[in-house]
């Protein structure tokens, strides 16, 4: 399943940018989050990764949504190739499939 993952810090900004930027990927399913990234603790982001399963790919505009720290994305990553997820980012033309 490809699975979409689209944060934006505060309940006022929008995320239609992130999702437009994700369409034409054939996502199923959207994770929307809108909080801080300052650390993993984030609904849609623990609910994103319950969901997901091996051969999904979670897709993201760029990183930064996903965290925001090194320390963070390390350790989303390592769950993710945990579980035989691959992970795409528009942004940095990164694919870990």
């Amino acid at each position: 399943m490809k699975i979409g993952y689209v944060r934006v810090s505060t309940i006022e900004q929008n995320e239609q940018r992130q999702t437009e930027a994700l369409k034409g990927k054939g996502i199923e399913k959207f994770f929307v989050e809108k909080v801080s990234g300052k650390d993993m603790n984030r609904p849609q982001l623990q609910a994103m990764l319950e969901f997901a399963r091996e051969n999904d790919v979670i897709y993201v505009h760029d990183l930064s949504r996903l965290a925001r720290n090194v320390a963070d994305l390390l350790a989303i990553i390592k769950k993710l190739e945990e579980k035989h997820i691959a992970l795409v980012s528009n942004k940095e033309s990164i694919d870990t499939s």
